[in-house]
C-alpha cells in the first residue's frame, strides 16, 4: 500500500469563515501516476477539483487538475489551494510557488496578510459564438448577451450576461438539458453584494452541477467587466451555495501584458495522508 500527503483547502472563501469558497483537494506525488488512478482519486475525492503536484526543482511544480470525470486545462481555485497548502508547509524556500500546466505557467504568491495569496494567471479573451447554443434557454432568466471564451479547453464554455445581480441568484437551470449540451455555462451581471460583479459557473457536463468560486472563469470575466465597467482592479463574488469572493487586477495593474492578477484566501480543511 502506497500513501501520498493529501491536504483539503477552502479556496477564494469569505474571509475566516468555515464553509464558503470551494473546496479543493491537493495531493502531491513523488512520481507520476497513470490517468486512470488520477481520475479514481479524483472521484473517490468527490470535490470539484483534485489538483496534483509533481516537484519539479526548487519551487517549481508540474500541476494537473481533475474533476470527478474528467481531466481539465486550468483550474483557478484548485491552484490557490495547492499554492496555499505548499506556501503554509515547508515546501516553498522563495515568496511563490511556481507550477508548469497544461495553460502555461502560473505562480501562487504570499502577500503580506495571512491567508491571502496572490495568483498570476492568462487571460482568457472572448469570442461572439458563431449561433447562440440551443441549450441557452435551459439557463432559465432573460439574457442580454452571449459570448464563448476563446481557449482550448475540451469543451465549449459560454459566457452568458444577465442585467442583474438578482436575475443572476435566482437561476435555477435546468441541469440535466445543460448536462446533454456537453458545454460549461458561466453566467454573470454587473454589481451585487458588495462588488462589481456576481456570476455563477454551471458544469454538469463535467460532474460539476454548479462549481462555488471558479478562479479560471475569472480570467475572463476580469478583462471583461474590467473594459466595461473602466476600471483595472475589481472586486468579484461568485454568488450560489457556496459563495467567495475574488479581487483581480486586469490591464496595466495585472502582473504581466495577457495576464491577470487574481488575490483570494484559503482556508485549510483537512490535512493528512491518502492510502492507495
Amino acid at each position: 500500500m502506497t500513501s501520498l500527503p493529501f491536504a483539503e483547502l477552502h479556496a477564494f472563501c469569505d474571509g475566516d469563515a468555515p464553509h464558503t469558497g470551494n473546496p479543493a483537494a491537493v495531493v502531491l506525488l513523488d512520481h507520476m501516476l497513470g490517468d486512470d488512478a488520477l481520475v479514481g482519486i479524483a472521484r473517490s475525492n468527490n470535490l470539484s477539483e483534485t489538483a496534483y503536484l509533481l516537484p519539479e526543482k526548487e519551487d517549481h511544480w508540474s500541476l494537473r487538475w481533475f474533476t470527478p470525470g474528467a481531466e481539465v486545462d486550468f483550474c483557478g481555485h484548485a491552484t490557490l489551494a495547492a499554492g496555499a497548502w505548499l506556501l503554509s508547509g515547508d515546501h516553498v524556500k522563495g515568496q511563490a510557488a511556481h507550477f508548469s500546466t497544461r495553460s502555461g505557467p502560473m505562480s501562487v504568491a504570499r502577500t503580506g496578510e495571512p491567508g491571502l495569496y496572490a495568483m498570476d494567471f492568462p487571460a482568457i479573451a472572448l469570442k461572439a459564438p458563431g449561433q447562440h447554443p440551443a441549450e441557452l434557454v435551459a439557463l432559465g432568466g432573460d439574457p442580454v448577451e452571449v459570448w464563448e471564451l476563446d481557449r482550448a479547453e475540451p469543451w465549449p464554455w459560454y459566457l452568458v450576461v444577465y442585467k442583474t445581480a438578482g436575475a443572476v441568484n435566482a437561476l435555477q437551470p435546468d441541469l440535466a438539458r445543460l448536462k446533454a449540451s456537453n458545454a460549461l455555462w458561466s453566467v454573470t451581471a454587473p454589481g451585487g453584494e458588495g462588488s462589481d460583479f456576481v456570476s455563477r459557473l454551471f458544469a454538469p457536463s463535467i460532474g460539476i452541477d454548479e462549481d462555488p468560486v471558479t478562479g479560471s472563469a475569472h480570467c475572463a470575466l476580469g478583462p471583461f467587466w474590467a473594459e466595461r465597467l473602466g476600471r483595472e482592479v475589481l472586486t468579484a463574488r461568485q454568488t450560489g451555495p457556496r459563495p467567495g469572493a475574488v479581487q483581480l487586477r486586469t490591464g496595466s495593474s495585472a502582473p504581466a501584458k495577457g495576464r491577470v492578477g487574481l488575490e483570494g484566501r484559503a482556508r485549510p480543511f483537512i490535512e493528512g495522508r491518502l492510502f492507495l
